[in-house]
């Protein structure tokens, strides 16, 4: 039975059940105050879970991409420059966008694997004597690569250079997974999809907006109608929305992040640790490294592990599909076949992810790999043993 099987994709990821059940609601009418009942405590929930002080929580009826688009249409004019890193297939669709937007997009080529990098970011703004670049555009966490940049090291780069930019953020595969801290670290918008750390179905972006990134629309000239942040924040002063909503995602929305909540952010994060940790030491016992070059850079919510020369890694995952109905992720663009990706973010738990990695384990056996069956079950179960009674014993 197919969908009895978790998957093991950067997302959409596992529903709990309690969340799935939370969309399942009757037809309302979303201008009613029924609406906004269910809508406050969305909003104030993405609030939380992005650590924000000051700004809006915009929630479109849409995904991460749609909330790049948002995000750039929102805050910028044809012809302003943009300063971003391309080390992964996500950060190249966002300038890919920019360049389509009319933007130009002063790019930082950087080999995949590795973050974005912050002494060049920071040498860049340096040099903008006059101001020419409006916004730093950083993927926190690059899905393609298994990658996660400092963005906080991005905000000192940019402090560093005394530089006005916008600081815009996807953190579509870490936000709600991995600790983010938008006031903190100084974030103007922060991007980030349902269908990840939010475990709910794909169909909502959600984005927490700075007051400078709200000045910005003022005098942003890039068209936008149903992406306008003045519509939606002038209908959410009345308790709805410019146009029809997705009202049973945002009452999942509500839903999940009480369940966040309830297991305790701080413990949400050790747990997402906790996990990609165990598929490291797997991937170690097999004899493959992370995509990622180095331990800083390591995801907590994504491994892409590059296969053995004369392998194809989109040949084990179409294996585990066809022969064992269990879901792993490609390797894209530039890591296309040289890599396959475990996804271990949103519900999941230590013996979930060890019947990922078994599942792996077999398609690697039945396509001639050299790889001994239980080898990196056996790394991620002495890792998880250790690290289960650790946290029981710091949560006494």
């Amino acid at each position: 039975m197919y969908s009895q099987n978790p998957v093991f994709i950067p997302g959409p990821t596992n529903m709990p059940e309690v969340v799935r059940k939370a969309c399942d609601m009757p037809t309302i009418d979303h201008r009613s105050p029924a609406f906004a009942r269910l809508f406050k405590p969305a909003v104030a929930g993405v609030k939380r879970v992005l650590k924000m002080g000051e700004g809006e929580v915009i929630i479109l009826p849409s995904t991460g991409t749609g909330g790049w688009e948002a995000a750039i249409s929102n805050t910028l004019s044809p012809g302003d420059t943009v300063l971003a890193a391309r080390f992964g297939m996500f950060s190249h669709r966002w300038i890919d966008m920019c360049q389509r937007h009319g933007l130009k997009v002063q790019i930082i080529e950087t080999p995949w694997g590795q973050g974005a990098p912050i002494a060049a970011i920071e040498a860049a703004l340096k040099a903008d004597k006059t101001g020419t670049i409006k916004a730093v555009l950083a993927t926190h966490n690059e899905t393609a690569t298994g990658v996660r940049s400092d963005i906080a090291g991005i905000r000192r780069a940019m402090d560093a250079a005394g530089h006005d930019a916008l600081l815009l953020v996807d953190g579509v595969s870490s936000i709600g997974s991995m600790p983010f801290d938008m006031a903190g670290w100084g974030v103007d918008i922060a991007v980030a999809g349902s269908q990840k750390g939010f475990m709910l179905p794909a169909g909502l972006a959600i984005l927490g907006v700075s007051p400078k990134a709200i000045a910005a629309m003022d005098t942003a000239t890039l068209p936008r109608t149903f992406f306008d942040f003045r519509d939606m924040l002038r209908s959410y002063a009345a308790g709805g929305y410019p146009y029809t909503p997705a009202v049973g995602l945002i009452a999942g929305l509500a839903r999940a992040i009480e369940v966040l909540e309830d297991e305790g952010l701080d413990n949400v994060y050790a747990r997402h640790h906790r996990l990609a940790e165990g598929v490291r030491r797997a991937v170690a016992a097999w004899g493959m490294t992370p995509c990622a070059v180095s331990p800083d850079l390591y995801s907590d919510t994504i491994t892409a592990v590059v296969v053995p020369e004369g392998c194809n890694g989109t040949d084990l995952v179409k294996l585990a599909a066809e022969k064992y109905d269990v879901a792993f992720g490609v390797g894209l663009g530039e890591v296309a076949g040289k890599v396959f990706r475990i996804g271990h973010l949103g519900m999941l738990t230590d013996v979930m992810v060890l019947s990922g990695l078994a599942a792996a384990e077999m398609c690697m056996a039945d396509l001639g790999w050299n790889i001994r069956l239980g080898s990196g079950v056996a790394a991620a179960q002495e890792y998880y043993r250790g690290s289960a009674r650790a946290m029981a014993l710091a949560a006494e």
